[in-house]
């Protein structure tokens, strides 16, 4: 067994100093503990991160350092290796592989000062510019959420922020799925995405627009995704029931871990079609609301909106739109919430349809920029 000690995330330059101690045998460090974190965990865990629990109760995920260098090699096969920004928290897997990535090519990540903002965002990217001791400029990475990507597109018509966009060689994004029309954007603006597919319990990111890392592999059974490979975690800590159940050995003795998303694989390009338990049944027919927010996500001045589960007397569960107030309002309520059941009768059917529109002020996020879906799906339901 070893040590867990629990870990604030809001000092990078501590956090990886203790991380490298981690990944090299410990203590290991623990993410989002609660008050009944344990105070050892198996020989060989580097660090538990507590899922976001952006639908449902968070889980202690328990990875390795061997994971976690997995993870960070393909990484660098696929993409490169050269300076990181650190823009996300570094106490959720896409933060803290910023740092795992930046130890093993021997680079100091460089660290967002206060909030996040595009003011923020721009004046660390252009520091990372100046010439390196031999004179030559690092290629620069940094990953971020869909939310702060829309933030900075919208403000990409300042010079130093578009340009700060662009001075990247991959600006990885992931967390949930990326909105079309984002990535349209960027693309018009000259701006390297690359999508991301993956968890906390496959240390981050596995996938790349489409195409999985060297190491990874991703099939569809009955639909379900399924990814193997040494990025794997080790399970939950104190769930084994659950470790068991989403973490399957095959026939060949390869363990692989049960995404819980449906998806298929084509010519050796995974295609997400949305979470398995996200969906509800409508007249008696089942309606993926994953796939109904991206259609509604489609929609101009919807591009950020979530769509949620409510009861319906007569349908039994319908879904409901929610958008930031500011985004959504460029044409009335009524005429926004018309255009977005026309385009996903259009594509799913009539069934499928959102029954309402609910402008807000601020969508709810978590502390790793996804939308906190639980508390909107709450306050959604006492508005009813």
């Amino acid at each position: 067994m070893v040590a867990l000690i629990p870990m604030d995330a809001d000092d990078p330059a501590l956090l990886r100093d203790a991380l490298v101690r981690a990944m090299d045998g410990g203590p290991a460090l623990g993410f989002g503990m609660l008050a009944d974190a344990p105070d050892w965990v198996p020989q060989g865990t580097a660090v538990v991160i507590a899922t976001s629990g952006s639908s449902g109760v968070p889980k202690r995920v328990a990875l390795s350092g061997e994971a976690l260098r997995a993870s960070a090699e393909a990484t660098a096969v696929r993409l490169g290796a050269g300076r990181w920004l650190l823009a996300l928290p570094a106490g959720y897997v896409a933060g803290l592989q910023v740092l795992v990535r930046s130890y093993l090519a021997g680079t100091e990540p460089v660290a967002l000062s206060g909030r996040f903002s595009p003011e923020s965002f721009a004046e660390a990217t252009l520091s990372m510019l100046r010439p390196a001791a031999g004179g030559e400029v690092p290629e620069l990475y940094t990953s971020l959420v869909p939310v702060q990507l829309s933030t900075l597109l919208d403000a990409a018509a300042d010079a130093s922020v578009l340009a700060a966009l662009r001075a990247y060689r991959a600006i990885l994004v992931g967390g949930q799925a990326l909105p079309e029309p984002l990535r349209e954007r960027a693309a018009d603006l000259g701006v390297r995405l690359v999508r991301t597919y993956g968890s906390t319990e496959t240390s981050g990111g596995c996938v790349y627009d489409g195409v999985p890392l060297d190491g990874a592999l991703v099939r569809a059974v009955d639909g379900e995704l399924r990814i193997a490979g040494p990025m794997l975690a080790d399970g939950y800590i104190g769930d084994g029931a659950l470790t068991a159940r989403n973490f399957v050995r095959d026939e060949h003795g390869i363990r692989w871990y049960r995404t819980g998303d449906l998806g298929l694989v084509e010519d050796r390009v995974v295609r997400v079609h949305g979470r398995a338990d996200n969906v509800i049944v409508s007249g008696g027919i089942n309606v993926s609301l994953d796939r109904v927010e991206r259609i509604v996500r489609g929609v101009p001045g919807l591009a950020g909106a979530v769509v949620v589960a409510v009861d319906d007397e007569r349908w039994g569960e319908a879904s409901v739109i929610v958008a930031a107030r500011g985004e959504a309002l460029r044409r009335s309520e009524a005429e926004q919430l018309a255009h977005a059941r026309d385009v996903v009768a259009d594509e799913l059917g009539k069934h499928a349809r959102p029954t309402r529109l609910i402008l807000v002020d601020e969508l709810q996020v978590l502390a790793s920029g996804k939308p906190d879906r639980e508390a909107i799906r709450r306050a959604v339901a006492e508005l009813r």
